[in-house]
């Protein structure tokens, strides 16, 4: 108990000297609109982006009411009447971005994942398979998602042609091209952890003379979590930056749309929003650590080699 609470407290310590630092040095970085925001001018931006968040849902509140009125008085006139429900169209705020840059970048992950966690078991289990497929992967796990996206948004154009799309091009745009680029991480991790179970386990379960599903799934999958998990969180940490630049480059709905925005518009208050967004990226990716090394935690045999 007495080493989690000076934990806590050296972390504590470690945010109050950052938020010092941050305070004194944006006093000196002088831009065209101005100082550079501090923590107290970032705070308060995020007040007004909360409140901004509350007046556009009393509006889309208000929207649907006068819709069911003026529906209901139609119904009561004629009650074979035809009636439409249209659907809010204002504009997306602060939160509804960081909503749209949190779905896409958790189907980006798990499709990598559920790519990339077969793969690199197959790829663990058959060295000369891994041989093979090695300078594959090497070639293509530096490609930066700016070479990607181009790429992925002229397939998606050519091939996801329909009236009634069941998601909009832009969604599967900026998926794809975090799956792309997330992937690695996890196959590599995955491949060498299945490389590195313990000799004397295969020896048990040749012993035991255990199926090949049976070997994977009572000796080779248990060994290799804690490496597999490793991959998963690298994976999250890339899937989230990536995801922020595709959404700029493209100009996709998201949180990197949001700051790209905010730098093209240039007002007084930008600058403070486009730090709120800094700060916010880095609280959700540091969450979504969190949340990998909480899941991890729970599915590892071996406890400590769960990496904080």
């Amino acid at each position: 108990m007495l080493k989690r609470s000076s934990e806590w407290l050296l972390s504590v310590l470690g945010v109050l000297f950052f938020v010092v630092v941050w305070h004194f040095s944006a006093l000196q970085v002088k831009t065209s609109l101005g100082s550079l925001p501090g923590p107290v001018q970032t705070a308060e931006q995020f007040v007004l982006l909360v409140e901004d968040h509350l007046q556009e849902g009393e509006k889309e509140q208000a929207f649907y009411e006068r819709q069911e009125v003026r529906n209901a008085k139609k119904l009561a006139a004629d009650p074979d009447a035809n009636i439409k429900v249209r659907a809010y169209t204002g504009k997306a705020t602060f939160f509804d971005q960081i909503v749209t840059s949190l779905v896409t970048v958790a189907c980006g992950f798990i499709l990598a994942s559920v790519i990339a966690i077969p793969l690199g078991l197959v790829l663990g289990l058959n060295h000369k398979l891994y041989m093979a497929f090695n300078p594959i992967i090497q070639l293509l796990k530096p490609v930066s998602p700016l070479a990607w996206l181009p790429l992925v948004t002229m397939v998606v154009s050519a091939s996801y042609v329909t009236k009634d799309p069941l998601v909009a091009k832009s969604f599967l745009n900026s998926m794809l091209t975090v799956t792309l680029c997330s992937l690695w991480p996890t196959l590599i991790n995955t491949a060498v952890g299945v490389t590195n179970v313990d000799k004397d386990l295969v020896n048990v379960s040749r012993v035991l003379r255990l199926s090949y599903w049976q070997h994977i799934r009572t000796i080779v999958l248990p060994s290799a979590i804690p490496m597999i998990f490793t991959g998963l969180r690298l994976s999250i940490g890339i899937a989230w930056m990536v995801l922020i630049a595709a959404e700029m480059l493209a100009q996709n709905p998201g949180l990197g749309k949001f700051v790209w925005d905010e730098f093209q518009n240039g007002s007084a208050a930008s600058l403070s929003r486009i730090m709120v967004a800094v700060v916010m990226i880095g609280f959700i990716g540091l969450m979504l650590d969190r949340l990998m090394l909480m899941i991890q935690k729970r599915v590892s045999w071996d406890k400590q080699q769960v990496l904080r």
